[in-house]
This record gives structure tokens, sequence and C-alpha cells, in this order.
């Protein structure tokens, strides 16, 4: 999972064919269950490009997130972008890894 830290890499990440954002706390519990089940999920799937914005150093991006996709900001959150729009997104406990292979599936 690489680190979005920047507006670049962010960009980067809405030009992709897919991607799969998370936005993630890394003092929140709920946070850290959501980040291992992308994990796993990102383990299954290497092709699918994933990157992870912290929401305390990258409040700004995640805001800006929220901005591009007219979706709510939320922590911990998960975006699946297809050519720069969303087609699925979730959010807190409803993150699993069978939810996001769910959303793969379908599309």
């Amino acid at each position: 999972m690489q680190p979005i830290a920047d507006e670049a890499a962010l960009d980067a990440a809405f030009a992709a064919p897919r991607y799969l954002l998370l936005k993630h706390s890394p003092t929140c519990p709920i946070s850290g269950s959501v980040r291992m089940e992308v994990e796993a999920f990102s383990g299954d799937h290497p092709d699918l490009p994933t990157g992870m914005i912290d929401v305390l150093d990258g409040r700004a991006l995640a805001e800006a997130v929220a901005a591009r996709t007219g979706i709510p900001h939320e922590s911990p959150q998960v975006l699946l972008l297809e050519d720069g729009a969303v087609v699925w997104h979730e959010n807190h406990w409803r993150v699993t890894a069978a939810r996001l292979e769910a959303a793969l599936a379908d599309l």
C-alpha cells in the first residue's frame, strides 16, 4: 500500500484506470482493523494499485478527496476509483475484504 502524502500522488491515484484508496487514522482502532482488511484484500490483488491517506498528517488531502468525489469525509473510509470516479465506497466496520471482493466482482 502506497502512502499518499501530496497532491501529485493524489492526482496520480485519480488518473489511474482503477485505484483503491484508504483514508486511515493511525490512532483509531477501527481504522487499524480496516487497514488489516484492506491489506488482506490487496495481497490477493497485487495488480490493483492501493494507496492510503493518513488523515492526521494529510487532513487537507482527505478533504480534497471529499471535494473531488462529493462523498463526505469519514475515517476509516475506502473508495474504489475507476478512471477517477468512485464506483464503490464504504466506511468503518462495513469495510471488509469480503465486501471489497464483492465490489470488485461487480465491476
